[in-house]
């Protein structure tokens, strides 16, 4: 992985990140994009992702959370899968538009059972979950993939698993279906030295997953608007409430995308082990990310609902704890790309759990206040680093300077990458 001169990466110290030959040439002339027929099957995601927020919402305890997890995860690897096919294949034809389709039809109906899925939908969300899988695995065969992989995996172990778990109920449901995302969970990790010579679009997978994350914050502003909708007046405190916790919105959508989001894409690019990479700060980090933001997405839906009350201990820890993941998460990205510890960032997550037993002694709006606080102060923290970052790099005004000064050379990218990862330190 990359070493450090300082806090700046070294380009010169980079051979470990760096595959021999030309792959890594190749890698930097990626040009694959994103697909209208992936950005269509996002769409049923924003649903997705919409039902379990809605469940979580419904139970605050440790059990509501579990349980939540356990149907997130499937849906997560089933739109994890599919985007890891896209990347590798050509997909715009019929047969796979028509494939991805299929499976955005059966993520739908994973959706829809998600409400009543520890009751009378448990059959549906197996069964929708097979049906994906199982699609996804035809289209592996289509291509002659026929090794052992996660499609294999998924449509032959897991998928059974999550059926059967439909057909009995109770705590027998909750025991198959979390050992059905156990195995989900642990199936790339497993099995990565029969993948680890897959090759990527080393472009597509940081934009697609980042993507996903848009979908994620998409329901933190569904959960600040849909409170208010139905009320006839709209008082000062439900508007201060929506502008804090758009506010705290913003700012994380500013901690991924503004500093994060291209040392991913470089890291993924130009790792001498790309699979690992891909699984690691790809697969596994934005299980962890999107987790974050759903659960703080709930904290802010009983914030904007009841802001002068104080925040029973069920939303506040939904609310600081989804913020204390989502933060902790680019401790394990920022260690997997380049052997780094995210100070700055694990710094703040720690103290937003700190602060998570002042959120039940204060109204809910303060609490929120407080939080967008933390994470605005942590984005400025980053940006005084990637403008000194830049500075050491004799650029006039940040990255976007350090990517206009590097264009001629064809380093634009990689040189504001190198720059922006400072900002994580």
């Amino acid at each position: 992985m990359p070493k450090t001169t300082g806090d700046a990466v070294d380009p010169t110290l980079t051979a470990e990140a760096h595959d021999t030959g030309g792959a890594s040439d190749a890698r930097d002339e990626d040009t694959k994009q994103v697909s209208w027929a992936e950005l269509f099957f996002d769409l049923v995601y924003v649903f997705a992702i919409t039902q379990v927020s809605a469940l979580l919402q419904s139970d605050h305890t440790w059990a509501g959370v579990g349980r939540a997890l356990i149907v997130f995860v499937p849906a997560y690897w089933a739109w994890t899968a599919t985007t890891v096919h896209a990347n590798r294949q050509d997909v715009e034809n019929a047969v796979d538009r028509i494939g991805i389709f299929a499976v955005g039809l059966s993520a739908l109906f994973m959706g829809l059972a998600i409400p009543d899925a520890y009751g009378d939908r448990g059959l549906l969300f197996g069964g929708a979950y097979l049906a994906a899988r199982s699609v996804l695995h035809v289209l592996a065969l289509r291509r002659q993939e026929v090794r052992l992989n996660s499609f294999l995996v998924g449509a032959f172990v897991s998928s059974p698993l999550l059926l059967v778990g439909g057909l009995v109920e109770g705590h027998a449901r909750i025991a198959l279906w979390a050992a059905a995302a156990l195995v989900d969970t642990l199936t790339p990790q497993l099995i990565r030295r029969k993948t680890a010579g897959s090759p990527f679009h080393s472009g597509h997978l940081p934009e697609r997953f980042g993507l996903l994350l848009i979908v994620a914050l998409g329901e933190t502003i569904i959960a600040i608007g849909s409170p208010v909708t139905g009320s006839r007046h709209i008082g000062a405190d439900v508007l201060a409430a929506v502008a804090a916790a758009f506010t705290l919105t913003a700012a994380m959508w500013w901690v991924y995308f503004a500093f994060a989001a291209s040392a991913m894409q470089f890291a993924v690019a130009h790792a001498n082990r790309q699979f690992d990479m891909v699984r690691h700060v790809m697969s596994y980090a934005h299980l962890g990310l999107v987790s974050g933001v759903i659960a703080t997405a709930v904290g802010m839906h009983e914030t904007v609902a009841h802001p002068g009350h104080r925040l029973g201990i069920g939303p506040a820890a939904l609310l600081f704890g989804g913020c204390c993941l989502y933060l902790a998460v680019f401790g394990y990205t920022r260690w997997r790309m380049f052997r780094l510890w995210s100070t700055t960032r694990l710094i703040a997550s720690a103290i937003i759990l700190l602060c998570l037993p002042l959120a039940t002694r204060m109204p809910a709006l303060g609490s929120m206040t407080l939080l967008a606080a933390l994470i605005i102060a942590l984005d400025l923290v980053e940006w005084y680093r990637l403008r000194r970052a830049a500075a050491r790099k004799g650029t006039r005004d940040g990255a976007d300077a350090a990517s206009a000064a590097a264009v001629g050379s064809g380093d634009a990218s990689e040189t504001e990458a190198e720059i922006r990862v400072d900002a994580e330190a």
